[in-house]
């Protein structure tokens, strides 16, 4: 059980409620909470327009709204605005959505009350975790749609998913023991508004990189034994000269994983090529790149996870709401096009060494590792498959955030683009393990066709992993059963596991 810090949760934990940990807050935050929304009820007691209190939204905020009616404006708001569209947003991203959320709220500047935010802590508790269609948001004047979805559920509309199945979600608030809410004045603006479906897309995008990142260190150095490439590009003297740190750190563990490896050693001296491809040689300096721009876009997720990014804010020492811009979204926007250039370089190396694997002129290996090719095709058809996701992923990587388009009649005239711009991550990782995962079963049988020489232990362990579960290619066979079976290992993290076992340091992508 995570307990949430507001204001101050690490990556470490934003991950493992993504990968299933349950969250609360931490008791003392309610004392700050009750302190904005106690602000909210004096101003909006008051004959003072306040946005968002007792005044329209975007471009009607100059219309005043009576008292009397200040409950029905946000439940109003919450229901015209859950226009969503689309597939429902998967689980694991939900949770994390409601998790950022209720953080974000605990800070006390949002002016919610406490029980609002106990409903919002009860129904992550319970796996109560509404319905949002994944579509509608452009990343601006918040997640609105999204989140709009997410706030209805708390008020009785729309539907939760269960444990038990997906019900109306009155009734599966009230079959749990809870109620739904009534909101108070702001609360419902200060649901829908903020960055929390971005942010919780860009992390998950992040979380996926990671275990992605660690693999292809893996595959690749497989990859560089079974096509008997040198280990001199991974000399620490050249990496130093440059300076990067990601360079200087993938340089290392692949000199880690290829160290004392009597394969290596058969061939150091009689070695005829002066300098392997790019593919094998430059590994340091691409996935080095890679990795800086992985933990830049991880700082910038950090920062924006622990923010508060709704509007307008709440500062209870000066009895004052201030109208701002924090839930744009431009930083998650850069982040997540920052996540998807490093994807897609990450898959088209993966896919370079796999398509040198399979050229015999290349690898000196027979041709598409079969040792009976013509009546077998052996990898020809895998290495067309791992091309295509690649050129996939390369359309996936066009920048969101430099596009825009105005809404709200031209109130929100400018927008970041966020909200796809971090939901395309997920299909780009899917793309990008499948393709990691083919070069794994390629290097694995390259590998095979060494034998008896073996590599060193680490990376003899990565072949072992592999041959566990997929075996040697003899003869043709159906092929999508190992492509998804190496698929389980890319993304299990049991490759970065191997490397750590054998002493070999990992580089870190998201940390802090």
């Amino acid at each position: 059980m995570i307990t949430l810090e507001p204001g101050a949760v690490p990556l470490e934990q934003w991950r493992a409620i993504y990968r299933g940990a349950g969250a609360r807050l931490n008791t003392t935050c309610r004392a700050v909470v009750q302190c904005g929304a106690d602000t909210i009820a004096r101003i909006a007691a008051r004959d003072q327009a306040v946005y968002g209190v007792n005044t329209g939204f975007g471009l009607l905020a100059s219309i005043r709204i009576a008292p009397a009616d200040l409950d029905t404006l946000q439940r109003n708001l919450v229901v015209s605005h859950a226009a969503g569209v689309g597939e429902a947003m998967p689980r694991p991203v939900l949770r994390l959505m409601l998790a950022l959320k209720l953080a974000s709220l605990a800070r006390g500047a949002s002016g919610v009350r406490p029980e609002t935010l106990d409903l919002l802590e009860a129904m992550l508790a319970r796996d109560l975790l509404p319905v949002v269609p994944a579509q509608g948001s452009v990343g601006a004047s918040g997640d609105l749609a999204p989140l709009a979805h997410m706030a209805a559920a708390m008020i009785g509309v729309g539907e939760i998913d269960t444990p038990r199945g997906r019900f109306p979600a009155e009734q599966a608030l009230r079959a749990a023991g809870l109620a739904p809410v009534r909101l108070g004045p702001k609360e419902g603006l200060a649901l829908l508004n903020g960055t929390q479906f971005s942010c919780g897309y860009a992390l998950a995008g992040l979380f996926e990189a990671e275990a992605l990142f660690a693999a292809a260190l893996a595959a690749g150095a497989l990859s560089t034994e079974a096509a008997k490439g040198s280990d001199t590009p991974f000399d620490p003297r050249i990496h130093e000269l440059r300076g990067h740190r990601g360079q200087i750190e993938v340089a290392a563990m692949l000199r880690a994983m290829m160290h004392e490896s009597p394969l290596r050693a058969s061939h150091r001296e009689d070695d005829k090529r002066v300098q392997d491809p790019y593919c094998l040689r430059c590994q340091p300096q691409v996935m080095g790149a890679a990795l800086d721009l992985l933990r830049q876009a991880g700082a910038t997720l950090a920062t924006e996870a622990n923010s508060v990014s709704d509007n307008p804010l709440v500062f209870a020492d000066t009895d004052e709401v201030l109208s701002g811009g924090n839930f744009h979204a431009e930083p998650v926007a850069f982040a997540a096009d920052m996540i998807a250039m490093a994807l897609c370089e990450i898959g088209s190396l993966s896919e370079r060494r796999l398509a040198m694997l399979v050229d015999p002129a290349l690898s000196g290996l027979p041709a598409f590792l079969t040792p009976r090719p013509g009546l077998n095709s052996g990898f020809m058809i895998p290495q067309v498959t791992a091309a295509a996701l690649v050129s996939e992923n390369k359309q996936r990587a066009y920048p969101a955030s430099v596009d825009s388009i105005p809404t709200s009649a031209n109130q929100e005239d400018h927008v970041s683009m966020a909200a796809h711009g971090a939901r395309r991550l997920m299909a780009m990782a899917d793309n990008a393990g499948h393709v990691i995962a083919i070069e794994l079963l390629a290097a694995a049988q390259g590998y095979d066709l060494h034998a008896p020489l073996r590599s060193s232990d680490a990376i003899h362990a990565v072949h072992d992993e592999v041959r566990a579960v997929v075996a040697h290619l003899e003869d043709d066979r159906y092929f999508h059963p190992d492509i998804a079976a190496a698929t389980r290992i890319v993304r299990s993290g049991r490759l970065h596991d191997i490397a750590t076992v054998h002493g070999i340091a990992v580089p870190a992508v998201a940390h802090g």
